[in-house]
């Protein structure tokens, strides 16, 4: 068990590839990122999923990460590959556990992997939106509206959960609220 909360703690000092791609200074770590998306799962309201499984998948999800680091479209690994790669970490880490937490932890992983159930759809969702409210949060601190631009962009068309739907409307319409300040900022200087 200590060994499988050492490699857990890792994951604090992975950073997020994308973010360290795009020079955002202090780039958020895997940890963080799973963090937000526990919470996101902890607080969604519908009553027609399992709000703890999304929670359990949230904490699960890129566990493997701890291992074979953060693997971004960037970086030219296939689906195949880059899912062999979190297999072998997966099994590696869970087994480092007692048989009942070493199967459900990687059956939570494949669930997430497969998206083979709403749970699992939702939480892939929650992980998008949690990527494009960490750029937009990035774009105010670094008072760079619209840099990050490419994020928000490969998200489109993939939300379809009414709740995550809502957050990504507010969130546009901040965005928007944003760009066009900066242009009024910009186009009056």
């Amino acid at each position: 068990m200590l060994q499988f909360m050492k490699l857990v703690g890792q994951l604090k000092r992975v950073p997020r590839t994308g973010w360290v791609y795009n020079n955002v200074t202090c780039p958020e770590s895997v940890s963080d990122h799973m963090y937000r998306m526990a919470m996101m799962a902890l607080t969604v309201q519908d009553t027609s999923v399992n709000r703890e499984r999304c929670m359990k998948l949230a904490l699960v999800h890129d566990l493997a990460e701890c291992i074979v680091g953060d693997i971004a479209p960037a970086d030219n690994v296939s689906k195949e590959e880059k899912h062999r790669r979190e297999k072998e970490a997966m099994v590696r880490i869970t087994g480092l556990l007692k048989e009942d937490l070493r199967k459900e932890l990687y059956q939570l992983w494949e669930e997430y992997e497969t998206q083979s159930s709403p749970e699992a759809r939702l939480v892939k969702e929650m992980d998008l939106l949690e990527m494009i409210l960490q750029a937009h949060e990035y774009e105010e601190l670094e008072g760079t509206p619209g840099r990050l631009e490419e994020f928000f962009t490969s998200t489109e068309g993939r939300f379809h959960h009414p709740e995550m739907l809502a957050l990504v409307k507010s969130l546009n319409e901040e965005r928007a609220q944003h760009l066009s300040t900066a242009e009024e900022s910009s186009s009056s200087e």
